[in-house]
């Protein structure tokens, strides 16, 4: 059992120095907001502390442990922005940036190229923000499965729009 399983300090705030930055910068780049990324950071941490029995050496790193924690928490409060948004529509900020409607077709049309199974998967992970396990159960297939056709899809949107987004 790891020190930090049984409670000890010292060993909690060494991993918590040693993973503060990977995991900050982690979410910063993917949500573009320091203050939400700083906020779960410490929900992580937290929430490693309360968990931190359920950690099992036999299923991966204590640093996977620590950022899959910190992605479903990220992924839980987004989704409930998004919740809160479709409910109060006023308090969506407006966007300095966004895509131009010839690029949003660029991408419908890059989507509706895809073949139908990869597709699904890309529709139902990117539009309707289900997690992996969700699609799973959704098509009923293996979650290994929806992780290939997702890899898959991905790369193929990628040859697809490679040429539509790097000309500019």
């Amino acid at each position: 059992m790891l020190a930090y399983q049984k409670g000890d300090a010292e060993a909690f705030n060494k991993l918590y120095n040693q993973l503060y930055k990977p995991l900050y910068s982690f979410l910063f780049r993917y949500t573009g907001e320091e203050q939400l990324s700083i906020d779960i950071v410490q929900d992580t941490f937290e929430q490693l502390q309360k968990k931190r029995q359920d950690f099992d050496v036999q299923k991966g790193t204590v640093k996977s442990y620590i950022f899959q924690i910190g992605y479903r928490l990220l992924i839980n409060k987004l989704n409930r922005r998004k919740k809160w948004r479709s409910f109060f529509p006023f308090l969506v900020p407006m966007q300095v940036t966004s895509f131009s409607t010839e690029d949003k077709l660029a991408v419908q049309q890059a989507i509706a190229k895809l073949p139908e199974k990869q597709r699904g998967v890309i529709l139902l992970a990117y539009y309707h923000d289900l997690q992996q396990d969700d699609i799973a159960k959704i098509l009923a297939i293996p979650v290994g499965t929806v992780k290939s056709r997702l890899h898959q899809a991905l790369k193929r949107l990628k040859e697809e729009l490679k040429e539509d987004f790097h000309a500019e």
